[in-house]
């Protein structure tokens, strides 16, 4: 069933529709940094672009949009993920991939491709799909965790196994030429946007790392270790990059007891 934005998983246990964020009250056609609420952390987009961060910060910083409660009209510069789809995208029948996603028009670098949108689940049901999956069965279930100032972890699980937009069909890649960023703007329920990390040609097909990692770093004793206990469920990479890990990115949290 295709919903271009995340909706409730079968759980309820997090309503992504909820809005809690109460708006701005900037009453310009469009906000700036400094004078609107939504744009303590800085400004997020420059002419539609990411706009990068400065060198000097550590770790990427939230994002937050202007939302529904907020006075500043619909033109503002700081709406750009809830707009959803401004470039044309064509899912395509790849040669060992299954499924993947390409875009029939140039994407400048910077830009909002598409959301990975699906069911917004709790944890406890995130882990029952997971464990219920065989090896023969696609995952489509992305956990996206936030680390906080306050040494917390913030997790977000989406499953557009049944219920997805266009997001599901992309392909990872050790080499991307995607990215994905948290961006809020009813709630604290992300939306998981996917920006260009480079310029795409027409006719590419996109991608990114399903580890969250921009590119593919040399992994620690401790993640190769769980990747080895886990290969007999790991399945095989065909991104076909340089930097190939030749397998795809595993994640073990979920089926720990």
């Amino acid at each position: 069933q295709y919903s271009p934005d995340n909706v409730a998983g079968a759980d309820r246990a997090i309503d992504p529709t909820e809005i809690t964020f109460s708006g701005c009250f900037c009453r310009t056609s469009s906000c700036v940094v400094h004078m609107c609420s939504c744009l303590r952390h800085g400004e997020n987009y420059t002419s539609l672009c990411l706009s990068p961060p400065a060198k000097e910060e550590k770790y990427a910083r939230p994002v937050f949009e202007c939302n529904v409660m907020c006075q500043c009209g619909e033109s503002c510069q700081n709406r750009v993920v809830q707009r959803g789809l401004q470039f044309r995208l064509e899912v395509f029948k790849t040669e060992k991939k299954g499924w993947g996603l390409r875009t029939l028009e140039f994407i400048p670098k910077g830009r909002f491709v598409c959301e990975y949108a699906g069911e917004v689940l709790g944890f406890n049901e995130a882990r029952r799909r997971i464990q219920a999956q065989t090896s023969k069965d696609s995952n489509y279930i992305i956990v996206v965790r936030e680390h906080l100032h306050n040494s917390c972890v913030m997790e977000t699980f989406v499953d557009p196994t049944h219920i997805g937009n266009v997001g599901r069909f992309l392909n990872h890649s050790c080499e991307p030429n995607l990215f994905m960023v948290p961006v809020r703007v009813d709630s604290m329920v992300p939306k998981l946007a996917l920006f260009a990390a480079t310029d795409i040609s027409a006719g590419e097909e996109l991608s990114y790392d399903y580890s969250g990692r921009f590119h593919n770093l040399p992994i620690t004793n401790r993640e190769q270790k769980s990747l080895e206990e886990g290969n007999t469920l790991r399945k095989p990479c065909y991104c076909g990059s340089h930097a190939c890990a030749s397998f795809l990115p595993w994640d073990s949290s979920l089926f720990d007891t």
